[in-house]
């Protein structure tokens, strides 16, 4: 019998004006357990596109800065099309620690889970390492808003380091998703509708200059966005206003597989030795 295939894990980097920590990122890559590394340029006005293509990542370049939801989109995509088992996105800003990829996979290898968040409030203080106190009060207030409604005890939905089984990415309707931020939460929700196994793993944050971090004006559109997201989560789940978004695709049909034969039909073609038509 043969040894099981070892997962592929493909790791994306949804990138915008990502130049000056898109080598440090890509150097703390635990790279003995990665096998690709695709980029997505979302329109930058940076060297983002040429450094990617030095350091020999997979890139594509979208025409335009179409969002961080759609720059989502084209790396899960592309993720899948390369044959993934495993997709980790890894923000290449250097605000999450790349090195803690192998922690963040381990639940899906030992088939535990499905998805897997870095969580920035199981360890110590994020406030300490530099989170905004009003970015900690509104991620605490909405984590629990969305476990009450989702029916989880996660300790933070809001994390940008996170890893799919492919299952969960070819399950989930992405295109149905937002281009911008909310994209984050709504694949959440989608998976959470189609019962897939979310588990997390601590992570530190790091918080500076050239780090990315959304304005308080963005964060409170963002906040709003998931209000609006768990209601209408809400209305779907109790049959009142059934949403797409939140219904499967791949899930609306299935293989047949081999057309039934009956059993004396079936018993003979195993004792030929010719291969059924």
């Amino acid at each position: 019998m043969n040894p099981p295939r070892p997962a592929k894990v493909v790791v994306v980097m949804p990138a915008y004006n990502a130049a000056k920590t898109l080598h440090m990122t890509y150097a703390s890559l635990p790279r003995e357990i990665v096998d690709l590394v695709i980029l997505v340029d979302d329109g930058s006005s940076d060297e983002t596109a040429r450094i990617a293509r030095e350091l020999g990542l997979e890139l594509f370049i979208h025409n335009r800065n179409y969002g961080y939801g759609a720059n989502q989109k084209t790396c899960y995509r592309e993720a899948l099309r390369a044959g993934a088992d495993i997709v980790a996105m890894v923000h290449p800003d250097y605000q999450y620690d790349p090195t803690l990829l192998p922690q963040l996979i381990a639940p899906i290898e030992r088939r535990e889970a499905d998805v897997v968040l870095g969580s920035r409030l199981m360890g110590s203080s994020p406030v300490r390492q530099g989170m905004p106190w009003w970015k900690y009060v509104s991620n605490r207030f909405l984590t629990v808003l969305e476990n009450r409604v989702f029916g989880l005890r996660l300790s933070e939905y809001h994390t940008g380091y996170r890893a799919f089984h492919r299952s969960a990415l070819e399950s989930a309707n992405l295109q149905m998703n937002s281009d911008n931020f909310i994209f984050d939460q709504e694949i959440l929700a989608q998976v959470v509708s189609l019962g897939m196994r979310i588990s997390e793993v601590p992570v530190p944050v790091r918080y500076f200059a050239q780090a990315s971090s959304a304005s308080f004006w963005q964060s409170s559109v963002y906040g709003l966005s998931i209000l609006w997201l768990l209601l209408r989560y809400s209305l779907h789940r109790a049959g009142i206003a059934r949403q797409r978004q939140f219904e499967s695709l791949e899930r609306r049909y299935r293989s047949f597989g081999e057309p039934h034969r009956p059993p004396d039909a079936a018993e003979a073609s195993r004792d030929s030795s010719v291969c059924p038509p």
